[in-house]
């Protein structure tokens, strides 16, 4: 089980708890000051972070020698109405190192279909795809199947 309480701290900031950590939520002007993420930034950022570990772990266990792996999260929304809802994502994996590609392919894959519950929960809803790179190369592509 988890637990996550929100508490107002002032205007439209909100800090929420969680487990021992805490992360501050806020919106944009007008109503806000933009000091921190809104919900659907953190929910974005839960997207990537997800993954992101995910594929961290699988080229730990293969052993790989990355340098660097960068994961950007780039949403569509919906406009001209309310709610406003994410329509579309897209993911790029960014990696560096002397890393096999079909190890990489295959740790975002199964990331993208096994492991990675936030994608999994989200692709209920909106398409995810994603792009892998690897030393500035793209070595392949893909779509969230989590058999939804």
């Amino acid at each position: 089980m988890m637990k996550t309480i929100l508490n107002w701290t002032e205007k439209m900031r909100f800090t929420a708890d969680c487990d021992g950590n805490t992360v501050s939520m806020d919106t944009k002007a007008p109503l806000g000051e933009n000091k921190a993420m809104t919900p659907k930034e953190l929910v974005a950022t839960g997207l990537g972070g997800c993954t992101a570990m995910d594929v961290i772990a699988l080229l730990k266990k293969h052993k790989q020698d990355y340098k660097s792996l960068q994961v950007e999260v780039d949403i569509t929304s919906s406009s001209g109405g309310h709610p406003v809802v994410f329509t579309d994502a897209t993911l790029v994996f960014r990696v560096t190192g002397d890393v096999d590609r079909a190890i990489l392919l295959e740790s975002v894959k199964l990331s993208q279909t096994k492991f990675c519950g936030v994608s999994a929960m989200l692709s209920k809803a909106l398409p995810i795809h994603y792009q892998v790179l690897l030393n500035d190369e793209e070595i392949g592509s893909g779509q969230a199947d989590f058999g939804n």
